[in-house]
C-alpha cells in the first residue's frame, strides 16, 4: 500500500466540476475523487488507470498562498492506494510525504487498542477475555465521555446503569429554547446539563489536538457516522456535526445502549458516592421533578463508578471533595465572545473564492509583551452566541452553529488562561468560586441578560448605547452593558491587546463595531479529579472521566477518554 499525505488540487480546478452545494459542504464527489487520483498518479509518475483501491483519508483547505499566487487556494488530501511496483515508485519519489506500507503492517495503523476492541467485541456479544461480568457499573453523566463509556461497556456484554441529571435530548432542546425565549432557568436541565452534555449546544466540532496513538479518535468518528452523523466527518480535517444534527446522533447511541441491556435514567443527579473499605460500593442520587427540584433521594449499589459529570457540575464537585475524593485545581481560560459578519471572515481567509467554499473558520493566538497568551477558542462559523447559564444569578455565554453554518455572523471566544495563582482563594475548588464571582458580575451588568458591547467601547471601558454595522446573532435576551467589567482588569487588557493584533491578520477583525459579549468562563474544567493506576481515583472503583474530570477538552477527546476508561473498567 502507498500512503500519500500531500496530494494537492487547486480549488479552481475543483470548482469547474463540482456543484456549488458540494463545494460549500466539502463532501467528496466522484468527479472530485477522479481529480485527486489524477494528482496522486502524477506525483508517482504513473497513469491514473494504474491506481487501485484508492481511498481519501483526509481533506483540508490550504489558503496560505492565496496572496502570493493569484489567489490560489488548494485542497490537500491524504490518501491510500495500491498500484504496481509500489516500493520502487516510493523510493523514486524520494520524499517523506509518500510512504510504502507493507500489507502485513496495515493493521498496526488502526491503533493497538482499537484493534483489541475490534477483535473482542461483536455488536453486543461479550468476547472480552476473562473479565468478570458480575460487575455492577454506574456511569454518571451522559455527555460524550459517559455516552461512549456506556456504549463500549454495553457492547462488551455489561449492563451499565447510566444516570443523567438533565432530560433526554429532545425535551432538553424544548427546555433550553424556552429559556432563551424568556422562561426561567432550569438549574438541572440547560445548556450544560442533559443528554449529550454541553457539546449538544455547540458547533459539534470533532477535531482535536490530542494524538491518536491508540486509534480512539478515529473510533469516535466512525461511531458517530454509524449512528447518523454526516459521513464526511471521516475525512474532513475539521469535522463537525452541528447542533441540529448532533441531537439525533446522541439519541441513537442512547437507544443502542438500552438495546444491548443498559439502563438510562434521566432526572437523576449524582450527589455522592458510598465507600466501604476504601472502595466504592454505591452512589447517592436525587430524583428531579419537572421544575428542576429534587424530590427523592435514593441509593444505587455498584462496584464501579464512571464519573463523567461534566465541567459545570459544581455542586457534585463540592460533595465529592467533602467525601474524600482527591481533587486539585487546574488552569482554564476566561474571556468574551466576539462577533463579525461571516463574509468578513470568509473574504479574509479565502479571498474572492469564499462564497464557493465552506464557511471559513479561524484559529488565532498572540503572545503579549509580558508573556501572556491570548487565543481564539471554540470558533463558530455562521453561528450564534448563546446564553449557557446553569446557576440562578450567574451568567455565561458559549457559541453554537448548525450543520449548515449559515448564520450571518461568525463568533469565537477570545480568552486568556488563568491559573490557580490567579483565583484569589485556596483549596481544590477555588477555580469554581473564581468562575462564580465573574459570572455573577455578568448577570448583574444587564439585569440577567447577556451583556453586549461594541469593541470600541470595550477599549474605552464604557457602556455601549447602540449597534454599528454589525447586529448580533444571539440565543437569549441581551442588553447593552460594559462587558469589560465582567472580567478581571488584567484579562480585559489582554483581550483588548489580542483583538487589536488579530485585526492585523484578518482585515476588519478589530473594527470598533464588532460585538462583544460575556462572560466566557466554561472553556474547560477548573478542577482535575486525580487518577492513578488503572485510571482509578484514590477511592478504588471510581474512574474519573472526560472533560469535567480534567482529562479532555472537547467532544472527541472526551468521548475517547470514555472509551479508555470503559476498557479499564472491563479489564479491572
Amino acid at each position: 500500500m502507498v500512503r500519500m499525505s500531500q496530494v494537492k488540487v487547486p480549488v479552481q480546478s475543483l470548482l469547474k466540476v463540482l456543484p456549488l452545494q458540494s463545494a460549500r459542504t466539502g463532501i467528496i464527489t466522484d468527479a472530485e475523487e477522479r481529480l485527486v487520483i489524477q494528482a496522486a498518479a502524477k506525483l508517482l509518475g504513473i497513469k491514473a488507470d494504474g491506481v487501485r483501491n484508492f481511498v481519501i483519508k483526509k481533506k483540508s483547505l490550504d489558503a496560505r498562498k492565496k496572496s502570493q499566487e493569484k489567489n490560489t487556494v488548494y485542497y490537500i488530501y491524504q490518501a491510500e492506494l495500491n498500484c504496481d511496483n509500489e516500493q520502487r515508485l516510493v523510493k523514486r519519489y524520494g520524499r517523506n510525504d509518500v510512504l510504502f506500507i507493507p500489507e502485513n503492517e496495515k493493521e498496526k495503523l488502526t491503533g493497538s487498542m482499537v484493534s483489541f476492541i475490534n477483535r473482542n467485541i461483536k455488536n453486543g456479544n461479550a468476547l472480552y477475555l476473562n473479565s468478570n461480568k458480575n460487575k455492577r457499573v454506574v456511569v454518571a453523566g451522559l455527555g460524550p465521555a459517559g455516552l461512549f463509556a456506556a456504549l463500549v461497556l454495553a457492547r462488551a456484554g455489561f449492563n451499565p446503569v447510566v444516570i443523567e441529571r438533565g432530560r433526554e435530548v429532545k425535551e432538553r432542546q424544548r427546555i433550553v429554547n424556552g429559556f432563551w425565549n424568556g422562561e426561567a432557568l432550569n438549574p438541572e436541565c440547560n445548556v450544560q446539563f442533559g443528554e449529550g452534555g454541553a457539546g449538544t449546544f455547540s458547533d459539534g466540532k470533532l477535531n482535536t489536538l490530542v494524538k491518536d496513538k491508540d486509534g480512539f479518535n478515529r473510533m469516535v468518528l466512525k461511531t458517530f457516522a454509524e449512528f447518523g452523523a454526516p459521513s464526511e466527518i471521516l475525512y474532513l480535517q475539521k469535522p463537525h456535526i452541528g447542533t441540529d444534527r448532533l441531537a439525533g446522533v446522541v439519541e441513537a447511541v442512547r437507544n443502542e445502549i438500552i438495546r444491548l441491556g443498559g439502563s438510562v435514567y434521566f432526572n437523576t443527579r449524582l450527589d455522592n458516592f458510598i465507600c466501604k473499605d476504601g472502595c466504592v460500593s454505591g452512589v447517592k442520587v436525587t430524583k428531579i421533578d419537572g421544575n428542576g427540584t429534587g424530590v427523592d433521594v435514593e441509593e444505587i449499589r455498584c462496584s464501579h463508578l464512571v464519573l463523567a459529570i461534566g465541567h459545570s457540575a459544581r455542586d457534585t464537585f463540592y460533595n465529592l471533595d467533602s467525601n474524600g475524593l482527591y481533587i486539585e485545581p487546574k488552569a482554564f481560560a476566561i474571556g468574551v465572545r466576539i462577533e463579525h459578519p461571516q463574509d468578513i471572515i470568509g473574504y479574509g481567509q479565502y479571498g474572492d473564492l469564499y462564497k464557493k467554499l465552506p464557511p471559513a473558520d479561524y484559529k488565532l493566538s498572540y503572545n503579549t509583551k509580558d508573556g501572556h497568551g491570548v487565543y481564539s477558542f471554540c470558533m463558530c462559523p455562521g453561528g450564534y452566541v448563546v446564553n449557557a447559564s446553569s446557576e440562578p444569578g450567574r451568567l455565561v455565554v458559549n457559541g453554537m452553529s448548525n450543520y449548515a453554518r449559515d448564520g450571518r455572523n461568525a463568533n469565537s471566544a477570545i480568552v486568556v488562561t488563568v491559573s490557580p495563582g490567579d483565583f484569589g482563594g485556596q483549596g481544590a475548588l477555588a477555580g469554581i468560586e473564581f468562575q462564580r464571582k465573574w459570572e455573577e458580575e455578568a448577570y448583574k451588568q444587564a439585569g440577567g441578560k447577556i451583556p453586549v458591547q461594541l469593541f470600541g467601547d470595550f477599549c474605552n471601558n464604557v457602556k455601549s448605547t447602540g449597534f454599528g454595522g454589525i447586529l448580533p446573532d444571539i440565543k437569549g435576551g441581551y442588553g447593552f452593558a460594559n462587558t469589560r467589567a465582567v472580567l478581571p482588569a488584567v484579562v480585559g487588557n489582554l483581550v483588548e491587546e489580542g483583538i487589536i493584533q488579530f485585526g492585523k491578520r484578518i482585515k476588519g477583525y478589530s473594527r470598533e463595531d464588532a460585538v462583544i459579549s460575556g462572560i466566557e468562563s466554561r472553556t474547560s474544567s477548573p478542577v482535575r479529579i486525580t487518577r492513578g493506576n488503572g485510571l482509578q481515583a484514590n477511592i478504588r472503583g471510581i474512574y474519573p472521566c472526560g472533560e469535567g474530570a480534567g482529562y479532555a477538552g472537547g467532544i472527541t477527546s472526551a468521548a475517547a477518554d470514555g472509551i479508555r476508561v470503559a476498557l479499564a473498567v472491563i479489564n479491572s
